[in-house]
């Protein structure tokens, strides 16, 4: 188990050449998009719109990591059949080359227990969700605090003191509300924001634990307000890409501001 101590702009569609002359020194991108085309051309699209996104919200030129976890619960088996895993994988990948270098992306894949600890990466990344999933077993149930653990635990093990963006996927509650209540209140404590995005039926009560995130006592349960969530709809592949960034991103800046404030994040 983790040690849990402390240790905006209209988009449009433009170009190679165009966006570099329009955004190429505002964003300050971790990883250029001369080298997005050289490495993941059909990521470009997608590496632009994130770059709108992160210049709207007040966050070109800022550094983070990024994680994905994703749902490998019974519900999930026709995301992963239709794309709809993949398309987000790849979208976090364009968001992540704006914020770290390194070109990868840390992956927890959880269900009842944590099926896979890996990575995507921009080199590689076409199919690569479905080659995980292919020697994964059964599909369980949703145990958000084992993948939060996974989380805190590669962190810590970084030794990173940036920032961290942790892109959160699912489709149900968790089996033990308790539990990933705790691990989100003490992560509170750690450089980690927490962005939940669901797939699925938005009245689903399924959700009703990430809605009340927000109610979460600050201070009484935790220092700062550390998560946020966004439901994605039946169809997640149908969210435009302006739009999935934004949801993505929003709450990133005031989590940032306070998480300096409180000496969480570095200045």
């Amino acid at each position: 188990m983790a040690d849990l101590s402390v240790r905006p702009v209209a988009s449009r569609r433009l170009d190679g050449s165009a966006y570099r002359a329009t955004w190429g020194n505002a964003v300050g991108s971790a990883i250029s998009l001369r080298k997005i085309e050289e490495t993941a051309p059909a990521l470009v699209s997608l590496y632009k719109s994130a770059g709108v996104s992160l210049v709207k919200n007040g966050l070109d030129g800022q550094r983070a990591a990024v994680y994905l976890v994703l749902d490998y619960s019974g519900s999930m088996r026709e995301y992963y059949k239709d794309g709809s895993v993949q398309a987000l994988a790849d979208r976090v990948l364009g968001l992540s080359a704006h914020l770290d270098d390194d070109g990868t992306v840390p992956v927890v894949i959880f269900s009842t227990d944590i099926d896979a600890e890996t990575d995507i990466s921009l080199a590689g990344h076409q199919g690569r969700i479905d080659a995980i999933v292919a020697g994964l077993g059964h599909m369980g149930k949703t145990s958000y605090h084992l993948a939060m653990d996974a989380v805190i635990d590669h962190y810590l093990d970084s030794g990173s003191t940036a920032p961290a963006l942790v892109v959160f996927q699912t489709d149900g509650g968790p089996i033990s509300k308790p539990a990933a209540e705790r691990y989100l209140c003490k992560a509170a404590r750690l450089p980690l924001f927490w962005q939940f995005i669901g797939f699925g039926d938005p009245g689903s009560r399924q959700f009703d634990f990430l809605r009340k995130l927000d109610e979460l006592a600050v201070p009484a349960k935790r220092p700062v307000d550390n998560a946020g969530f966004f439901h994605a709809g039946e169809d997640p592949r149908k969210v435009t890409d302006a739009e999935l960034y934004d949801r993505l991103v929003g709450e990133f800046p005031g989590w940032l501001r306070r998480a300096r404030e409180l000496g969480i994040v570095g200045r």
